[in-house]
């Protein structure tokens, strides 16, 4: 029966595929383990296996296993990866290393107002709606160059790249247009606006079903969750 040890190694040798594929350095993807729906000791498992960076959709789940797990607090990363409402951003502010979610200067404002100084800066990415759906968060391409702008002035936060979630299908070519359209576009911002406040290095995109497709278009850190956890229960 697969461990979640072994699922973490399956995953790790898919990365190191990928990347001699592309032509990359291994070290240059990250993992980031999505623990969504799965309990603290799951995620402890996780830890002990050598994962050090977890993602968390809803804010009140990842609190609750950030306190489970207070005990590994400064050995790993705790990364929001789902939409972020206005009256949750101090507690991320105050408790998380990421959020990828950022899709409105309101929002990146608040939790740069909210960010405690003894912190280091919360690391920020700007969610992209690449493909339009009205349905799907994210800040349309158009907006994006003064968003990023913005957010990369403010104060106690660093603005460290963009975040994708492509529609999902199973061709491998389309997967890799879908990442290429969020890669180009955060190409076109360091080309722009090129120093410090767009030093850029983080291309968040690419999950269990599409790493491989990712990867090949630049990026730089893989969020994937069922693949090493098993499949999610939702409550009814």
């Amino acid at each position: 029966m697969a461990t979640i040890t072994s699922n973490l190694q399956q995953q790790r040798a898919r990365i190191a595929a990928a990347t001699q594929a592309a032509g990359r350095p291994v070290e240059s993807v990250t993992l980031l383990v999505v623990s969504k729906t799965f309990p603290a000791d799951a995620v402890r498992e996780a830890i002990a296996a050598g994962a050090r960076r977890f993602g968390e959709n809803y804010v009140q789940e990842g609190l609750e296993k950030i306190a489970a797990l207070a005990d590994h607090r400064a050995q790993i990363e705790w990364h929001l990866i789902g939409p972020l409402q206005s009256n949750k951003t101090r507690l991320v502010a105050e408790n998380f290393d990421w959020v990828h979610s950022v899709d409105r200067l309101k929002t990146a404002q608040r939790l740069s107002e909210q960010r405690p100084p003894e912190l280091p800066p919360l690391n920020i990415c700007l969610q992209v709606n690449t493909s339009g759906e009205a349905s799907k968060s994210g800040v349309a391409p158009a907006d994006l160059p003064a968003l990023a702008a913005a957010v990369a002035q403010l104060p106690r936060l660093r603005l460290r790249g963009l975040m994708g979630v492509p529609e999902p299908t199973a061709d491998f070519e389309t997967q890799r247009h879908a990442h290429r359209q969020l890669a180009e576009l955060q190409h076109a911002l360091q080309q722009a606006a090129p120093g410090p406040h767009l030093a850029l290095d983080t291309l968040s995109m690419g999950m269990s079903a599409d790493l491989e497709a990712a990867i090949a278009e630049g990026a730089t850190m893989v969020r994937v969750g069922s693949a090493i956890f098993g499949a999610r229960r939702y409550a009814a």
